[in-house]
């Protein structure tokens, strides 16, 4: 150790020349520790020295044992050469020299950057401002630093205060700044199991009289400095402004203590304790106040005026400064003023739930529902873990877990699971005026709103003067002239296909219909997962209505206002005609004579009656078919052939029961012939469609919370388009000039590793893609026209745009951050690379290059004859470009086609199979007439620029394997350093992850589907026929 000796008058004495910190540790629990005993609430610290709080023994020199603090929660370094003292977010591995520690906080606190640190869970605080995630703070005498914000305010803050920072130059010329020698005796510091003495007025034994002043002068010298020195001392001076104006505590270093010295020559400690939950002199835990705030995004916080919903936003980051070629939002601002939210619905795929609420300062009384991934709860069949309300301190906010159909699962098995992710990113925004709506691309982290760049939509709707529910239920084709806004209809029923399970949160649904949305500019377009069948026309003349006056007939009126349709089943067909019940083939006989007679209507479809069973004790919803003879039905002249199943009887009953709804229903005939014989246990189709009742227009004033419930579930099964056949409902109400396209890309941070001719092909004849360049060769096709596969092979419809592995790596912040962000399968890469389709993913605008991008936009583009103006459609949203987030068209196997050169999107009777929830929004500028004033479509700016390069022949996207290699070709330092971030926290690491769900066996049995009757439904029917029979009987 570097020592001097100093010449006094009186005496000569040993002086320890390098730095050292004394930190008082705030509300201390009792310490302990197996090398050391720590009696005192001081700890010093050494110069050049790496010390890490956290709750892992093994790498953490202070623990504690508090789950809200990180394994290895943040480090402090007081560095010698530029004589200042750091703390930081997260940890880097101490493993290296203390010349290379030092150099890494000097750079990483010059340009504040991610991307070589692994941040803490619930942050860092000093003076009660958050440090920003994995970035360096510099700390004064007198700064206080805690580990997590405290719920109240009244709740004391654990964590530390800088008592004291000596520096060098001080310890060998401690006569200049005011100090007198001390006596030795009254200090000691405590170090492994030796004590040495400190001289020189550096210890306890007491403090000179206004020595607060002294450090408090010292404070504001260090900030003008600072300020001096910094890369921008405005933003600098804002901050200094903030921690000048917090109420700080200045502790007082008391006689008569001693600190404890936590640490040896080589900088590594034994682990102390701390009982209780608190610091274990290796595990703090930290505490801020009420009114903490995010140093990374607060400063500059404006308050976003009304958006017109004519194009998106790019989120505010804390990287670059802001231009005004494209206007940017936080999510505190979308959220602006919080006080006057009276509930809040956000859907996402990752969630920090605590990080958000004091990111955005959320009251605690606030309603909020979070609607988000968990592959476990999401397949469990048990609705008791649909939910969970885990912060006790928000008593009102409930985390709902969206199910995941059976349907789409590995061999029709809920418990095998599947490929399948709730993946969208949507608030919805209540307050008393009005709502905000806002579709993005962020998930609720801090990370993909702070430090990555993504897409925000929002627009505001007003209230309505009395609820409407009917705006539940439109459609395009219901305006009188042109095209009526189904906005309301599709965020309803997108709403409630996530809340079905949960009845509790039905209330949703009526909220909504206190609003108008009908001044909506884009278009919704939302993917549901499951197995989805084109829309059922409603019947032209049904005679069958099951409303509140059980089941009747009447004639169809055009006063009769269809909503839409069900695909349903009826269960227990079987039971009056197997063996043992029909052993002579009586009923079978009957069956099919009544079935030969039903009349059908072009779709092959013949009509049933529904009835009510309300005496049935087993279920008092119970609704039974039947089937008769509708020209010549009399009393009694009906064969019943089963019921509904219990979960749609569940919400019928109540619905028909009130006169709200009404409901008719047809069946295949054939079908329902072939589930009755004996051995085939294939379900029988019932299409159930929806009317309005008699006293549907008074259902604002009936309604009960069981309504509320009942519709919720109503809106999650009536059928819409979803995926890429959402799409083209959308875009098929314009005709797209083909001849005058100029571009037709799609920006995804994950490209699906499924993707093939017959999934482009679909996409792009969703997208509006016509055949019309090669009329000769399709001129004898009967679905001439249409997009097809052959001819996406031959020439590629679209380009995908993709960032390459040289702007990954050339990237500022390394390659790290866009390792748990993009996703390109090498296997894709090499279907891919032979074929003219790939562009580089280049940032605009020009500032955040080098910049992670989690967008998903897709834009087709078209140019007037005139060259003036520019027409077409841009979508963003959640939607990456995936057969699993778009949909899969599969041809049911009774009417697959053997004509392969026909493309997949035409058959009617194809099924769509979709893995995912996502949501997006469609901005349409359509074609105009020459004397009529449009917007033009590129006003609307994109997040990458366009045209997009070319990929080079040298050029390879950033695929997982890729990455693998580029990070093999790091430094040493770098590659430990992310070797140990890969290893720190696993399961945290994972949350972070966006777009980590494979997809490699996403085709695994889709043109086997068929529909079984489930065990359940056989077991629910039973249980009714034996009633039945009984009260026959």
């Amino acid at each position: 150790m570097e020592s001097r000796v100093l010449s006094r008058k009186r005496r000569r004495i040993e002086l320890d020349t390098s730095g050292f910190v004394i930190l008082r540790i705030q509300n201390p629990p009792s310490l302990k520790s197996d090398s050391i005993r720590l009696k005192s609430d001081f700890i010093h610290l050494k110069s050049d020295s790496l010390y890490t709080i956290g709750r892992c023994n093994r790498h953490c020199d202070f623990v504690c044992n508090d789950s809200r603090i990180s394994n290895r929660h943040c480090q402090i370094l007081f560095d010698s050469i530029e004589n200042k003292l750091f703390v930081i977010d997260g940890f880097v591995e101490n493993c290296y020299s203390s010349s290379e520690i030092g150099d890494f906080f000097r750079i990483r606190k010059c340009c504040n950057k991610e991307g070589f640190t692994r941040a803490s869970t619930n942050g860092v605080f000093v003076n009660g401002v958050r440090v920003t995630k994995g970035g360096v703070f510099e700390l004064f005498v007198g700064d206080s630093v805690s580990f997590v914000k405290t719920r109240v305010k009244s709740e004391p803050s654990f964590g530390f205060l800088v008592e004291k920072i000596v520096r060098k130059e001080d310890v060998l010329g401690c006569n200049q700044i005011g100090y007198s020698g001390g006596s030795s005796s009254n200090s000691k510091w405590l170090q492994g199991e030796c004590r040495k003495t400190v001289v020189g007025g550096f210890g306890f034994g007491g403090r000179r009289r206004n020595e607060h002043l002294i450090d408090r002068a010292v404070f504001l010298l260090n900030q003008c400095r600072e300020t001096l020195h910094s890369v921008d001392p405005v933003s600098h001076l804002r901050r200094c402004c903030m921690l000048l104006n917090k109420e700080r505590k200045m502790a007082r270093i008391q006689n008569g203590h001693s600190a404890a010295v936590c640490g040896s020559g080589d900088g590594r400690v034994g682990s102390t304790d701390v009982v209780g939950g608190g610091l274990r002199c290796g595990s703090v835990k930290a505490v801020s106040g009420e009114n903490d705030i995010d140093l990374s995004s607060k400063t500059d916080m404006k308050v976003p005026g009304a958006s017109s919903g004519k194009k998106f936003y790019l989120n505010r980051v804390k990287f670059m400064d802001h231009d005004n070629q494209h206007e940017v939002v936080s999510l505190p601002e979308l959220l602006h003023p919080v006080a006057t939210l009276s509930r809040m619905f956000i859907a996402t795929f990752t969630n920090d739930v605590l990080w958000f609420l004091s990111y955005c300062e959320v009251p605690n009384h606030l309603p909020i529902t979070i609607a988000c991934h968990n592959t476990e709860r999401c397949w469990s069949s048990d609705l008791d873990k649909r939910t969970s309300t885990p912060y006790p301190e928000y008593p009102n906010l409930v985390l709902v877990y969206p199910p995941f159909p059976e349907v789409i699962a590995f061999g029709k098995d809920r418990k095998r699971q599947g490929i399948a992710c709730h993946h969208p990113k949507l608030l919805v925004l209540q307050r008393e005026d009005s709502i905000r709506i806002v579709v993005t691309s962020a998930n609720l982290v801090s990370k993909q709103w702070n430090d990555v760049t993504n897409t925000v939509w929002w627009q505001d709707f007003p209230r309505r003067n009395e609820p409407d529910y009917s705006s539940l239920f439109t459609h395009f084709t219901d305006g009188d002239v042109g095209f009526k806004s189904d906005f309301a209809a599709q965020l309803a029923g997108f709403v409630a296909s996530l809340i079905s399970d949960v009845p509790s949160q039905g209330q949703w649904i009526a909220e909504l219909t206190k609003y108008d949305f009908s001044g909506a500019v884009g278009h919704l377009v939302a993917s549901v997962p499951g197995m989805h069948k084109h829309n059922n026309p409603f019947p032209l003349e049904p005679v069958n209505f099951l409303s509140n006056q059980a089941e009747h007939r009447s004639s169809w009126s055009i006063s009769t206002k269809f909503l839409g349709s069900v695909e349903a089943s009826v269960v227990g067909l079987k039971h009056r005609f197997h063996t043992s019940a029909d052993s002579n083939g009586a009923q079978l006989k009957t069956l099919a004579a009544f079935l030969r007679r039903c009349r059908e209507n072009v779709f092959g479809m013949s009509e049933v009656v529904l009835r009510r069973n309300t005496k049935i004790p087993a279920d008092s919803n119970a609704v039974s078919v039947l089937i008769c003879d509708l020209d010549e039905a009399s009393e009694g002249d009906y064969i019943q052939l089963g019921f509904l199943p219990r979960n749609i009887a569940n919400w019928v009953a109540p619905l028909c029961d009130a006169g709200l709804f009404s409901f008719t229903a047809c069946i295949y005939p054939k079908e329902a012939l072939a589930a009755a014989l004996e051995g085939s246990n294939s379900k029988v189709q019932l299409i159930l469609y929806v009317a309005q009742g008699p006293n549907f227009h008074e259902i604002s004033t009936m309604i009960k919370p069981a309504h509320v419930a009942a519709i919720c579930s109503l809106l999650a099964s009536v059928q819409r388009c979803s995926g890429i056949w959402r799409l083209r409902e959308v875009l098929d109400q314009y005709k797209w000039p083909e001849l005058l396209e100029t571009d037709f890309i799609y920006g995804s941070s994950s490209i699906g590793t499924s993707i093939d001719p017959k999934f482009l092909a679909a996409f792009s004849a969703a997208a509006g893609k016509k055949s019309l360049q090669y009329p000769d060769s399709e001129e004898s096709d009967p679905e001439w026209g249409i997009w097809n596969a052959n001819q996406e092979a031959r020439n590629p419809s679209m380009r995908i745009l993709f960032p390459t592995i040289q702007r990954v790596k050339a990237a500022p912040c390394g390659i790290w951050p866009s390792r748990r962000l993009l996703c390109f399968s090498e296997k894709t890469w090499q279907r891919l690379r032979t074929v003219d389709m790939l562009r580089d993913s280049v940032p605009h605008p020009k500032c955040r290059v080098g910049y992670p991008m989690h967008v998903k936009v897709a834009r087709r583009r078209f140019k007037s004859k005139t060259g003036k103006s520019s027409f077409g459609w841009v979508y963003c949203g959640s939607h990456n470009f995936s057969p699993a987030a778009w949909g899969r068209p599969v041809a049911a196997p009774s009417v697959e086609r053997t004509d392969k050169s026909a493309g997949t999107t035409s058959c009617p009777s194809s099924r769509l199979h979709i893995c995912n929830y996502e949501l997006g929004i469609v901005f349409v500028v359509p074609p105009s007439d020459k004397n009529s004033k449009s917007t033009d479509l590129d006003d609307i700016v994109l997040p990458f620029v366009v045209p997009a390069p070319k990929y080079r022949q040298c050029d390879r996207p950033a695929t997982a394997q890729a990455m693998r290699e580029a990070l093999a070709e790091l430094g040493e330092l770098e590659k430990k350093i992310l070797e140990s971030q890969a290893g720190e926290e696993a399961e945290e690491m994972m949350a972070m992850m966006e777009e980590g769900i494979p997809e490699e066996e996403e085709l695994v049995e889709l043109t086997t589907y068929v529909s079984e009757e489930k065990d359940e439904e056989k077991a629910y029917a039973e249980t009714l026929w034996v009633q039945v029979d009984s009260s026959e009987g």
